[in-house]
């Protein structure tokens, strides 16, 4: 873990460092749960911060591996879409943690000025950090060596497919909620409580995030088969974008159709 660690600093220091922030924030969140026996939609109120500490963790790690396949001839551009997308999760967690303080819920609030606000300024960081993940996607170098056919490939379609995730969650937004048929709340699977009772349309969100950690992984491991030429290898992680993507919207029907992915009977 340490080596690993010694790694993501030496490919950026800052998303590795505000990544590590995150899963301290997560270990606070255990302790806080575990002391807070307040219950917000049936739940914890600090399992949501949870989450998404653990996920955003994830994310600049992701993001700090994968940072030096950008050109270095965008450094200036590179600065900035580095400092866009550190500010933009920090102040995701701060209200997301903000509201479980509160004891009512973060996303979908507009019960107050106050909640609706604080839903708004998290939806403009979702969208300034999924813009700038969209302009770090077009820094990266090239030409791609034949070495690297699948990883490359992985990081583009998964990126692309990351992109996608983010902006499903504009229907949750529309919907102000996630559950189909809603309210949001009920019996739901242990720690992501996605709904064993109905559809769920974060599965999918889940799901087209996640895309950015499974694709290159799936394109170095192709690149590692010797017996694979380059073009192979890059119509195999091709395919593999492609199934993902289906999955994706497979998930996404099946929440708007009410059905869930699981029955926890």
């Amino acid at each position: 873990m340490r080596r690993l660690f010694d790694e993501l600093l030496r490919r950026d220091r800052v998303l590795t460092l505000t990544g590590a922030g995150m899963f301290a924030a997560l270990a606070i969140g255990f302790v806080l749960a575990a002391v807070d026996t307040r219950v917000i939609l049936g739940i914890n109120p600090w399992i949501k911060p949870m989450k998404f500490a653990a996920s955003i963790g994830i994310f600049l790690w992701t993001l700090a591996w994968l940072w030096p396949e950008a050109d270095a001839r965008f450094e200036r551009r590179l600065r900035w879409i580095r400092r866009v997308i550190v500010m933009a999760l920090i102040g995701e967690i701060t209200l997301i943690s903000l509201q479980s303080a509160r004891g009512t819920t973060s996303h979908f609030n507009v019960a107050t000025p106050i909640d609706g606000l604080i839903f708004q300024t998290m939806g403009l960081m979702i969208v300034a950090n999924t813009i700038a993940v969209a302009v770090w996607l077009a820094t990266l170098r090239r030409p791609v060596s034949r070495e690297a056919m699948g990883y490359r490939s992985g990081i583009v379609l998964g990126t692309l497919i990351f992109i996608l995730g983010s902006l499903q969650g504009f229907v949750m937004v529309a919907r102000l909620g996630h559950a189909e048929p809603g309210p949001d709340g009920g019996a739901g699977l242990p720690f992501v409580n996605w709904s064993t009772t109905g559809g769920d349309l974060r599965i999918a969100h889940f799901l087209g995030l996640h895309a950015l950690q499974a694709l290159p992984l799936a394109g170095w491991w192709l690149d590692q088969r010797a017996s694979l030429t380059p073009a192979s290898r890059r119509s195999l992680i091709g395919a593999a974008g492609a199934a993902w993507l289906v999955v994706c919207v497979v998930a996404l029907m099946q929440a708007l159709a009410g059905t869930p992915a699981a029955r926890l009977n």
